[in-house]
């Protein structure tokens, strides 16, 4: 029995990586890897103190990157393979098969930013690669789940991507207003400003995470909320 379960979960994970990461994934991937390599380098040759504050901006933008396609596309990638049907026809599976594929998305996206914070390491300067990855999870969920969010209502992968665009570019306009507060959805945690006693930055940073948290699993809830429509996706 026991043997019959893990080879159900092998399974499992394994149909559900085939469909996360299939076809256009590796592209984002490549891409991700290559524009992280050269912001590397730029920060390499700019006469700039190389810390942890310089290594988290760098892979901030990598990051989304990374769960761009899985997040964008999900739902499209169903409808194309022919198996919304399968998923809505059996009661509650949709949101045991979304629950399952969000999780494995992150854990998949998590250790990849753990590879690429050892890759900082080795090239760039000493960080702390696990730390980084933690922090750096957070808009990843934030994103990530606005994305799913933005596909359910949607249905479609291109207008998804064209939300998912200008809610990630919002931010930048209003980064003078934003920039050091708990709302900064781009906060660096490792930058912490000058006239900012360390006890204060400690407690914004802590807000400015629970406050990413709590929008993401508002994200997450109200894209699975919205998978109880089924007329909307059959």
């Amino acid at each position: 029995m026991q043997l019959r379960k893990g080879d159900f979960l092998y399974k499992l994970v394994k149909y559900n990586l085939k469909i996360i990461f299939a076809g256009k994934f590796v592209w984002f991937l490549i891409a991700a890897l290559a524009v992280f390599i050269l912001f590397m380098f730029q920060s390499a040759w700019d006469p700039t103190v190389l810390n942890e504050g310089v290594v988290y901006t760098i892979m901030l933008f990598p990051s989304i990157l990374l769960i761009f396609y899985p997040t964008v596309f999900g739902i499209q990638n169903d409808e194309d393979a022919r198996i919304l049907e399968l998923i809505f026809g059996i009661p509650n599976y949709r949101y045991k098969v979304w629950g399952f594929r969000l999780l494995m998305i992150y854990v998949a996206v998590f250790f990849i930013l753990i590879a690429f914070s050892y890759l900082a390491y080795w090239l760039l300067c000493p960080v702390e690669s696990l730390q980084i990855a933690c922090h750096l999870l957070f808009p990843v969920l934030f994103f990530g789940n606005l994305a799913f969010l933005f596909s359910t209502m949607t249905r479609s992968g291109n207008g998804t991507a064209v939300l998912l665009i200008i809610c990630c570019l919002s931010p930048l306009f209003f980064k003078s207003l934003l920039n050091g507060t708990m709302w900064d959805v781009y906060l660096n945690p490792f930058e912490k400003p000058d006239a900012v006693h360390a006890l204060i930055w400690e407690s914004t940073v802590m807000k400015n995470r629970f406050f990413l948290l709590i929008g993401s699993i508002f994200f997450m809830l109200a894209g699975l909320l919205n998978l109880q429509n089924r007329e909307k996706f059959m």
